[in-house]
This record gives C-alpha cells, sequence and structure tokens, in this order.
C-alpha cells in the first residue's frame, strides 16, 4: 500500500493536538485533570506513537521512490516578496523524524513513573508534546522563515521545561539564563535569514546555494560579506547547540526534570543546531573562512566540554557536560567538510546519551528515597557507589550506554567518533590533536561516571544517617528505621518532660515489635553494620525505556560499516541511514570487520588508556567509616595527578572560571553601565529639563506680580516704557570705525 508523502504534515500535528488537548483541559478544568491524568498520559503517549509509525512509513515509501519532495502553501501573497510555508520530505527529514519521535516514545513511557507524584503530570505531558510538535514541524521546514518560528517555538519549550520547578529560585535562574543566552545567537541567526534575503532574494534552503554562486559569478556578492553572513547563521547553532562561547546555558539546564535532560538536551533540542547546520551546509562549504571558523569552535568546545566534566560530582551536569564535548565533535566534523559524519555522530550520540541520562534519573529517583529529596545529595556521584548489585538492569544498560561513549566497539559512538578523528587528521594536525585529545578525556570521564556510580560500596548511609537522627520519634516512614534511629527517637522522648518512664518503654516495645515484623532479619542486618535503607531497582515503567534504547546504543552504529573498502562510513550519507541492506553482509565478514577495528587502533588505545587511568583513581575507592571526609576529597587518596590534580579539579568545579569572568565584564559591566546610564539620566537630562520647568516657573511668578489689573499702573508702565526708548533713541552712538 504506498502512503503519500502528503501525509506528513500528521507527524507534527498528532503530537500538537494532543499538547492542545491536555493543555486545555488541565487549564480550564483542573480538578476533573487530576481524575485523568493517567488517560492525558496515554494519549500523549499514543498520539507520538502514531506520529512515529507516520515517519516509519513514509521511509518505507522513501525506499521505493527515492525521491526528495516538498509540498508548499502561499502565506503572504504579494507581487514582490511571497513568503511560503509547508513540509519538505527527504532523507535528513526523515532521519529526524524518526529519532525525535523513538526517543521522544521512551521519555514520555519513562516520565509516566518518574513524575508520577508530581502535581504538575499533565502540565508536564503538555509540554512534552508541545515540543515534540515544535520540533517536528523545525525539521520539515522547507525554508528559514519557517524554520525561525519552529525554532522559537522550540526555545520557549525548553524555556517552560527546565523551569518545570519554578519555584525553585535555581531551576527559575536557570530556565532565565538558557533563555537570554538562545536569544543571542537567535538574533545573530535573524540577521543572518535577513542578509540571505537581501542577498538573494528568497528564504527557500534549496536555492540559496545555487543563488549564492551565481551572485558570486558575477560578482555581486562581497566575499567578505558573505562569510558574516555565514558567521551570523551560525551564531544560531552556537548558542542552540552550547557551542563556546555560549555553552553556559546547558549544566544550568540540569535543574528540570531528568527525561527532559534525555530528550532535549541529549537527543534533540541541541541537535537542532546541527541540523540546521547540516541543512545550510551547501552554502557555507562554498566559504572557506566561515567553515574555518566553524571547525575550531567545534574543536575548542569538544576538548572545553570534556576538561570541564574531569572533576563534576553533579551526576547530571557531568553528562550535560559530556553533551557539549559530543556536539563539538559534531560542529568540528562539520566544519571541516564531513557533515555525513556529523549527522552520523548525531544519530549514534542521541540514542546513546538518551539511555544515559534515562538511568541517571533511574539512579537519582532509587538514591532520593535514602539521602532525601535535595539535588545537591541525589545527584552526588560521592555518595552513590556499589548500586550495580541493587539496580541490576539500570546498571547494566547505563554500562552499554558508557561504553559507547568512551568508544569501544561494536557500540554505536565508536564508528562515528572514529571517523571523525581521522578526517581531523587528515584536515590539520592541530584538530586531529584535538579530536583525539578529547576522546582519551571522554573515556576518563565517563568510565569515572560509572565507577562513582556503581562499583564499591554504598557510601550514602554514614552521611545520611545524621538525617534519620533528626526525625520525629513516630514517623511514617518507621518500617526503614534502623537500631540507631530508634535509639535516638527513645532518647529524644527521655528529653521531652511530657514522656514518662512507662510511656517511653510502652513505645519502645511497640517499635521494635513493628520493625521485627516489618523485617524479621533487621537484628541481624543492624549487628553486621547494613543499612536498612537501600536503593531500589526502578519500576517496570522505568526499566522498560532503559532496555529499548540499549538496542540502538548497540546496534545502529553498524550502519556506517562500509565493506565495499574496508572502512568506516567512507561515504555515508543521509541516504545511507535509510538504505543498510550492507548490514546483512556484516554477518558474512567478520574478517572484514576485524581488520577495520585494526585499523581503529590509535583511537581505541586512547580510549583504553583513559579507562585504565579512571580505573586507578576510581576504580578502587571503597567505603569507609566516615564517608563524609571521602567526599570532601574529589580524587580520594589514590590522586595520580598530584599537584596538577589540584588545578583540573579547580578548573572543572569552577566551570573553566568562564561563567565568573562573564559575570565580570558582562553582569557587572553592563549594571555599573546602566547605573551611569542612570545617574547620567536624572542629573543631566532631568536636570536641564527641571531647571527649564524652574526658571519659567520663578518668571512666571515674577511677572505675575505685575498683572494687577488696575489701569493706572498700566500707563505707568508704558510711560517709563516710553521715555526708556526716548532716551535711548537720542544718545550719540559713535559709528564703527
Amino acid at each position: 500500500m504506498k502512503f503519500s508523502n502528503e501525509y506528513a504534515w500528521i507527524v507534527p500535528m498528532c503530537p500538537l493536538v494532543a499538547s492542545c488537548s491536555t493543555g486545555s483541559l488541565a487549564f480550564f478544568f483542573p480538578k476533573a485533570t487530576k481524575g485523568f491524568r493517567r488517560l492525558c498520559a496515554f494519549f500523549n503517549i499514543f498520539s507520538l506513537t502514531t506520529a512515529m509509525f507516520v515517519s516509519l512509513a513514509l521511509l518505507r515509501e522513501h525506499f521505493v521512490s527515492h525521491s526528495i519532495q516538498q509540498y508548499l502553501w502561499t502565506w503572504i501573497p504579494r507581487s514582490d516578496f511571497c513568503v511560503k510555508v509547508g513540509f519538505l520530505v527527504d532523507p535528513l527529514t526523515l532521519i529526524m523524524s524518526i529519532l525525535v519521535t523513538t526517543v521522544g516514545i521512551s521519555v514520555m513511557v519513562y516520565s509516566d513513573s518518574y513524575m508520577c507524584h508530581d502535581q504538575g503530570y499533565v502540565r508536564f505531558y503538555a509540554y512534552l508534546s508541545l515540543f515534540a510538535a515544535s520540533m517536528s514541524g523545525l525539521i520539515f521546514s522547507p525554508n528559514l522563515i519557517q524554520l525561525y518560528v519552529f525554532r522559537e517555538l522550540v526555545g520557549m519549550c525548553s524555556y517552560l521545561l527546565i523551569g518545570f520547578w519554578f519555584t525553585r529560585s535555581s531551576a527559575a535562574n536557570a530556565c532565565q539564563k538558557a533563555f537570554v543566552t538562545n536569544r543571542v545567537g537567535d538574533c545573530g541567526l535573524l540577521l543572518g535569514i535577513l542578509g540571505i534575503y537581501w542577498t538573494t532574494g528568497s528564504f527557500e534552503i534549496s536555492e540559496l546555494c545555487d543563488r549564492f554562486l551565481e551572485l558570486g559569478k558575477v560578482g555581486f556578492v562581497n566575499p567578505i560579506f558573505a562569510n558574516v553572513i555565514a558567521l551570523l547563521l551560525f551564531l544560531g547553532p552556537v548558542a542552540k547547540s552550547a557551542q563556546f562561547p555560549l555553552h553556559v546555558w546547558l549544566p544550568d539546564a540540569m535543574e528540570g526534570p531528568t527525561p527532559i535532560s534525555a530528550l532535549i538536551h541529549a537527543a534533540t533540542m541541541v541537535a537542532a543546531g546541527i541540523f540546521f547546520l547540516a541543512r545550510i551546509f551547501n552554502l557555507i562549504s562554498i566559504l572557506p573562512l566561515a567553515m574555518h571558523v566553524i571547525s575550531w569552535v567545534g574543536g575548542v568546545t569538544a576538548l572545553l566540554g570534556a576538561t570541564l566534566a574531569l572533576s563534576q560530582k553533579d551526576l547530571k551536569k557531568t553528562l550535560a557536560y559530556s553533551t557539549m564535548s559530543q556536539l563539538g565533535y559534531m560542529v568540528l566534523a562539520i566544519g571541516i567538510g564531513a557533515y555525513q559524519f556529523a549527522l552520523f555522530h548525531l544519530v549514534t550520540h542521541a540514542y546513546s546519551k538518551a539511555l544515559l541520562f534515562l538511568g541517571a534519573g533511574s539512579v537519582i529517583h532509587s538514591i532520593e528515597k535514602v539521602v532525601g529529596y535535595s539535588p545537591e545529595k541525589s545527584q552526588n556521584m560521592f555518595l552513590m557507589g556499589g548500586l550495580r548489585k541493587y539496580m541490576p538492569i539500570t546498571g547494566t544498560t547505563f554500562l552499554s550506554g558508557t561504553s559507547s561513549l568512551c568508544g569501544i566497539p561494536p557500540l554505536a559512538c565508536f564508528w562515528s567518533k572514529d571517523q571523525i578523528i581521522v578526517e581531523s587528521w587528515l584536515c590539520s594536525p592541530s584538530l586531529g590533536l584535538i579530536a583525539s585529545g578529547t576522546a582519551g578525556l571522554t573515556a576518563f570521564y565517563m568510565s569515572r561516571i560509572h565507577f562513582l556510580t556503581f562499583e564499591g560500596n554504598f557510601r550514602a548511609t554514614d552521611t545520611n544517617r545524621t538525617d534519620f537522627l533528626n526525625s520525629p520519634p513516630l514517623s511514617n516512614n518507621i518500617s526503614l528505621w534502623g537500631t540507631a534511629e530508634l535509639e535516638s527517637s527513645i532518647n529524644q522522648m527521655r528529653r521531652n518532660p511530657g514522656y514518662g518512664v512507662a510511656k517511653i518503654a510502652k513505645t519502645r516495645s511497640f517499635l521494635t515489635s513493628h520493625l521485627n515484623r516489618i523485617n524479621p532479619n533487621r537484628a541481624t542486618q543492624a549487628h553486621s553494620g547494613q543499612s536498612l535503607l537501600q536503593p531500589r531497582e526502578s519500576n517496570f515503567a522505568m526499566t522498560i525505556p532503559l532496555l529499548a534504547l540499549v538496542i540502538p546504543t548497540t546496534l545502529i552504529g553498524l550502519i556506517g560499516v562500509n565493506l565495499t573498502d574496508k572502512s568506516i562510513a567512507s561515504d555515508l550519507s543521509p541516504e545511507s541511514f535509510l538504505f543498510t541492506s550492507h548490514l546483512y553482509d556484516i554477518s558474512k565478514n567478520f574478517e572484514i570487520l576485524m581488520e577495520i577495528l585494526v585499523n581503529s587502533t590509535s583511537s581505541l588505545s586512547l580510549s583504553f588508556i583513559g579507562i585504565f587511568f579512571s580505573f586507578n583513581i576510581y576504580g578502587r575507592i571503597n567505603t569507609s567509616n566516615n564517608a563524609t571526609n571521602f567526599v570532601g576529597s574529589e580524587l580520594g587518596e589514590n590522586n595520580l595527578f598530584s599537584k596538577f590534580g589540584f588545578f583540573i579539579q579547580s578548573w572543572s568545579l569552577n566551570r573553566g572560571y568562564i561563567d565568573y569572568y562573564y559575570e565580570i565584564c558582562l553582569a557587572r559591566g553592563l549594571t555599573s553601565l546602566s547605573k551611569l546610564i542612570s545617574s547620567f539620566d536624572r542629573h543631566i537630562i532631568d536636570g536641564f529639563i527641571n531647571a527649564t520647568g524652574a526658571s519659567n516657573f520663578l518668571g512666571g511668578e515674577v511677572i505675575r506680580y505685575g498683572g494687577g489689573g488696575r489701569v493706572s499702573s498700566y500707563l505707568f508702565v508704558l510711560i517709563v516704557g516710553i521715555t526708556l526708548l526716548t532716551l535711548l533713541i537720542n544718545i550719540n552712538v559713535p559709528p564703527f570705525p
């Protein structure tokens, strides 16, 4: 059955209808919505699933036709200015559509359990569907105007989702920071779009390159002006994809719920900048200066993100800096002309990082039940450890995502990252050195995350015990108490004059019998020093998306293997993502596959070196009796960095001091300039105006006394005036020499 490309509008429309319906229901009928919250979630998941099946149907049709089609409707019909809207169906669009819908479904299913106790449960799903609709509209956009409109909608959804818990000041500040930073990039993008239209007279992406070439041949386009336009267009992806120096919003964006981090800041929103660069690649590829700048911005971002992730304590912020570093890889690949490898890495990284963020959410969700609902504790990797034996599914799936980011074959990111490194060396030794060094650092900090989180012993017990010592004597969670907590509560009762000896004894007997009934092995566990408060594996709704994402994380990288010339993605293009018949040949050519791995020995060596150093520093850490002292020591006692380690720790924890210099140069500078302008306005401008008004007032007051209404007074003044004029006329004035 043929499925026409004309039905591509269903993909963004399905989540848009779900978002509008859910949001309207929650706004107009808030009380009724609480009883149908699970039904609202199911409706949103079903809508996005429908969009996914439509995308797969379009993919199936593309297998047959191999065509690129666009359908346009006139929006602003004028003879001299005509803007059209519609949708474009090509391989790049289908790649991104399938990516957005598949990751979006995983996040929505996962969020049903993660956000089930949140009061904004329905609002959260309305935001998720609105974001999916905005992102789908962006990737189907055939011209710059429509792309810019949906890009702003994506930014608005990001603002809403980052600040979802807006009652927390940190979340409110984070969403404002993300909004302002992205406005800087969007301002440059808008200027670039206007420059494009002024030069070519068109907003259509498919026409830009041809018109630029034609105008350049006749000498109409100044090369410097053309590069300025390209760099202004690039400023949009710099902000959206967290490139240096507009990357500062990304780690703060982790204040949003963890599923948002997986959807927006790992797989989709930050990838919108890379998608835009791929869309206009034919234009920027004819401008060497712009390409050179893009490649170096990507290289610096990749290395900077890797160094900033080295000593972070927060689990989500470490993954955020990892995202920043991998996005730098993609921009670097586009800058050196290998945009097909950038798209390849975009797909492999998206699934791997979505798996890692959802795994991190599973860990945080479990740790919160032990250390409390405090991000400073529940996201601190030094309060974790040993979680693999408590959370085997999360630990195993997280390890696959970690290994993929480390570049371990045959996992997804190995194939794409290795080819970017190769192309970087072929383009420039400096960029090749940066790409290779970043690969080693990536393996180091990613394995560091795994060792601190899942290996060793659980370290949160001792540091968390003081919280339970201060808990009230009769708690609803007494089934989670241990012997020390019971004795502490009894001692608190003894210090209270309102409790008598008999009442204390009766309470002790009741609590002891209750604890023994809940957990018969409590006495044995307490005597052996084991904690009754232990993390547990997440439920079925949260582990199923993790298991589903393991499949693309493991296998999707094989689409880039080319057995014809025994290389990795040698001629990879967007079409090769869709036509992967060579996958069947891989199973028959194991020797060729091994030869490809041998050719990647250098990058693999860097990855294993990073893992080796990480294991020596963090892999042998076990829990001591005083976990608090351990938390205070970032690198532990086995610090191989010695004195240089302090600099690395300081550099990482202080975000490379970039935020500090922004605070001094921009925030304080703008504040001082604003105060100076305000002072000038108050004292000079307002002073002049006030002085003019005061002089007029005083002059009027003086003149007022001369107007008493008496005719004799007027005649007297008239006679005096005439007399003075007569005297002045009769005075002999000597002529000029």
